[in-house]
């Protein structure tokens, strides 16, 4: 799916027991799925705080940065090279005891807490600014002379401080709509360094958005869209926000208010999380995907079950992976996995058709908004790839929050 294809996306957001679940659909196929907390919490990813230095490990290059009483959060030494502090204690570039701004960028895991960075970014629907990092990018899914001309349109905006990152749904909007979003993240970029100074310790200086209301942000404008909502609370939370900040869409929110059919028993989405969460997934030529997440990569495992009589049978073989690498790519944005996956697809004997299945896996890979590598393939035939790590993978967002069998297990 390319970016000039046109796609049918629905954005179906419904209350499920104590779940805000949130579910994209791509031409009616469900390729998100989302888990939510309905009230939120008071420490989300993307909040902006004054953290307080409380340890340096120089031999791992990392400080601990407290963002709450007790709650202390990972901060890379190395990536970080020009903190926004509100209180210097020494004059190392680093001391215990210094305040500055921090932004939460990464949820805690099982394995490992949040972690935070002083390159804040502010991010709007059609551009992102980032502190500390004063390049202009363009998303790489545009064709080279959209990315061109909205680097040029961006470049009267260069400045030392920060940079931005122009967004795919750019290129569908007019010059002037880009450049009113730019203005306004800059004026919260500098009203927020303005106050930080006077702000004492653990101050909260921005909160994050909903994370429903940051889906309906971020989807790709390419393509009808609606986005459906069901709870009358969150329908107006989402109206509000469109109202201020994109009254462009507001045509496309629809109010659910069927009580006989309740919203995601239409679109199915305790079936679709159910299966989203099962350790098997079965493709429509008899085979299946093993799915086993482990503490330092995930591996998916390609089974020709009943599909493929002979390992002689080339062309069977080379069906089932093509299909296999499809559905893998989307169970790994379906199912929000990061950090390493290994593919084992059946082997082939023919480089031709090796290629082949290298070449449409990766582009299968690319339709996936969040940034996912493929780096790969071993002399054993095992497929390697990485994809950045941001929220936590959907079978630990529901077992965070609900705690039936039913979704746990």
């Amino acid at each position: 799916m390319g970016y000039s294809e046109m796609v049918e996306r629905k954005l179906v957001i419904s209350r499920l027991e104590q779940m805000v679940v949130t579910g994209l659909f791509e031409n009616a196929q469900v390729v998100e799925l989302h888990c939510d907390h309905p009230d939120g919490q008071e420490v989300e990813l993307g909040n902006i705080y004054v953290g307080k230095v409380k340890n340096i490990v120089p031999n791992i290059g990392a400080a601990f940065i407290e963002i709450r009483s007790k709650v202390e959060c990972y901060y890379s030494l190395e990536s970080n090279p020009s903190p926004l502090f509100t209180n210097k204690i020494g004059n190392k570039p680093l001391c215990i005891g210094d305040e500055l701004v921090v932004q939460i960028s990464k949820e805690a895991s099982k394995t490992k807490g949040m972690m935070v960075t002083s390159n804040i970014n502010f991010a709007g629907k059609y551009v992102i600014l980032t502190k500390g990092n004063n390049h202009i990018g363009v998303s790489g899914k545009l064709p080279e002379k959209k990315r061109v001309r909205l680097r040029e349109i961006m470049k009267r905006y260069a400045s030392e401080e920060y940079g931005f990152i122009v967004r795919t749904n750019a290129a569908s909007t007019s010059e002037q709509e880009i450049c009113n979003e730019a203005e306004r993240l800059i004026a919260e970029y500098e009203r927020i360094a303005d106050i930080a100074s006077s702000r004492i310790c653990y101050t909260c200086l921005k909160r994050a958005l909903p994370p429903y209301i940051s889906h309906v942000r971020n989807i790709y404008q390419r393509g009808s869209i609606e986005i459906i909502v069901e709870d009358e609370e969150i329908y107006q939370s989402i109206r509000q926000y469109l109202v201020e900040e994109q009254p462009e869409d507001l045509d496309k929110l629809i109010h659910y208010q069927d009580t006989q059919l309740p919203l995601h028993k239409l679109y199915r989405i305790e079936s679709f999380l159910q299966a989203a969460l099962n350790e098997k997934v079965w493709l429509n030529s008899g085979g299946y995907l093993v799915i086993q997440p482990t503490e330092a990569l995930t591996v998916i495992d390609v089974n020709s079950g009943k599909c493929v009589k002979k390992k002689s049978d080339e062309k069977s073989v080379l069906k089932l992976n093509l299909e296999a690498a499809k559905e893998a790519a989307r169970q790994i944005r379906l199912r929000n996995i990061s950090g390493i996956i290994l593919i084992d697809f059946v082997n082939m004997e023919d480089e031709q058709d090796l290629n082949m299945l290298v070449d449409e896996f990766e582009t299968m890979l690319k339709q996936d908004p969040i940034p996912t590598v493929f780096v790969d393939i071993t002399k054993l035939q095992l497929v390697e790839v990485t994809r950045k790590k941001v929220r936590k993978p959907l079978g630990e967002s529901v077992n965070g929050i609900y705690s039936s069998k039913e979704y746990c297990n």
